[in-house]
């Protein structure tokens, strides 16, 4: 049984994967398995995934034949890992050499469940900077409700917003076995994982050193148009209600869901305006206003004003409540045209 098992989902990562998982293999840190999970790759990255499982034992290549998705590509990591700990890697990322053991001898001396670091933001033009989990030290269960789980469940429109980031972790495999937590879904599935297992969670031991460097990448699909992502975000709100009922969240932030309702209007909003869009600029602007009329959005726009957002979502926001949708898509076609 090694100390950690790495678990990285793989697809179309040919240009990333060999330093993705080199990140891993140097690390001084030795106690390791790394899983590279074949997401239905149709590119080279399969055969990297075999070539570094032949050369280093410690290095499994699991492949799926057809693309089922970043959570299914980790939910079969985390059934075929054989480790005390759970580490995650995105295959375009990576991890700094001492990433492993800081995060190992820092959950081991203070006794904690889990551990956690800050990271890097590396940005396309290869400027860099520093984002934290929380401030270091050890936290108890009611420090990581209040730093992590209400975060997550409600505080969605004041900056700074709290990241879903789960590669900022070492999780505990016998936590998420006994409470069977599991991803689902394309996009905010970080969130709700993360929410259900800081709710089973007893102590978490975090460092502000930077041990993750996280690629910005353009292309990735928090930056595409998703056409389906009402329904998505549906369903990501169905799983965040049953989780406030399951551990008795509600109490702490009573309008969780109007809050959680508005940020995802605000995204909604900006993905409708994307540029993969393929609708005429007036389908989008009576898109738009059919989402702030459903009942759930018109009731978060009724009963939160948001406050302390940037100044781009904050503009947003304001043409929203005054239903001025006309100028709201004339900003965005300047905006995409810049």
């Amino acid at each position: 049984m090694p100390g950690i098992s790495v678990i990285v989902p793989v697809y179309q990562a040919e240009g990333f994967l060999p330093a993705c998982a080199e990140s891993v293999m140097n690390q001084t840190f030795s106690d390791w398995e790394l899983l590279l999970v074949d997401d239905g790759c149709t590119d080279g990255s399969p055969a990297i995934c075999d070539g570094l499982a032949a050369a280093d034992s410690r290095v499994r290549a699991l492949h799926q034949p057809k693309n089922a998705g970043v959570s299914e590509a980790r939910n079969r990591g985390l059934r075929e890992a054989r480790g005390e700990y759970i580490a995650f890697l995105d295959a375009d990322d990576a991890f700094e050499p001492q990433t492993l053991e800081i995060l190992w001898n820092l959950r081991a001396q203070t006794g904690a469940d889990s551990a956690a670091c800050a990271h890097w933001n590396v940005y396309p033009g290869g400027e860099t900077s520093v984002e934290l989990v929380l401030p270091g030290g050890v936290y108890d269960h009611q420090g990581i409700l209040e730093g992590i789980v209400y975060p997550l469940l409600g505080d969605r429109l004041r900056q700074p917003i709290f990241n879903g980031f789960i590669w900022r972790y070492l999780f505990s495999a016998r936590i998420l076995r006994e409470a069977g937590i599991t991803f689902e879904g394309a996009y905010l599935e970080d969130e709700v994982f993360l929410m259900e297992y800081f709710c089973n969670t007893r102590k978490l031991a975090v460092t502000e050193e930077p041990l993750y460097r996280y690629r910005l990448n353009p292309a990735s699909a928090t930056h595409r148009y998703m056409a389906d992502f009402c329904q998505v975000f549906a369903r990501f709100m169905e799983r965040k209600a049953a989780l406030a009922e399951k551990y008795g969240l509600e109490a702490a932030r009573p309008q969780w869901r109007e809050c959680s309702n508005w940020a995802g209007l605000l995204i909604a909003v900006g993905n409708e305006y994307a540029g993969g869009n393929p609708k005429t600029w007036a389908q989008k602007r009576r898109t738009v206003e059919a989402l702030c009329a459903l009942p759930e959005m018109a009731e978060a726009v009724r009963a939160v004003s948001p406050a302390g957002m940037s100044r781009n979502k904050q503009l947003v926001a304001k043409l929203i409540q005054g239903r001025r949708f006309t100028l709201l898509t004339w900003l965005y076609r300047i905006k995409n045209r810049t």
